[in-house]
C-alpha cells in the first residue's frame, strides 16, 4: 500500500496523537455518503480491527481497512490552511470526479 502524507499533515496527524497516548494509530479510509459516492474519513483509531492495515508512513501508524484499501490507494494526504480555515486535503489518483464543494469524491 502506497500513501504519502506531507510534512504538513504528518505534523498535524502526530499532534493529534499527542493528545490522545492510547490511541492506536490515525485511521484514514472513506465512507459512503455525499452527492459523489464517497468521503474521506480522517479519525483516531482507538483500536486494531480485523480487516484494518497498519502502515508506517514516514512513523505514522496509518490504519486502513480492506474496504478502502483500493479507493485510497496511491493517495497523497495534505493538511493545508487557507485564512481561518485549515483542513486535509487529498490527492487520489482513483478519483475520477468530486463534487463542487470538495466534500466527496467518485471512482469509476
Amino acid at each position: 500500500m502506497t500513501i504519502t502524507i506531507t510534512p504538513a499533515a504528518n505534523e498535524r496527524m502526530r499532534h493529534f496523537l499527542a493528545g490522545t497516548p492510547t490511541a492506536a494509530g490515525v485511521r484514514f479510509g472513506v465512507k459512503r455518503t455525499g452527492c459523489s459516492g464517497f468521503a474521506y474519513v480522517v479519525d483516531l483509531a482507538e483500536s486494531i480491527g480485523e480487516g484494518d492495515q497498519v502502515v508506517d508512513v514516514d512513523g505514522l501508524p496509518l490504519i486502513v481497512n480492506d474496504k478502502s484499501l483500493a479507493l485510497v490507494e496511491g493517495t497523497v494526504i495534505d493538511f493545508q490552511r487557507q485564512g481561518l480555515n485549515a483542513s486535509f486535503v487529498f490527492h487520489n489518483p482513483n478519483a475520477t470526479g468530486e463534487c463542487g464543494c470538495g466534500e466527496s469524491f467518485t471512482v469509476s
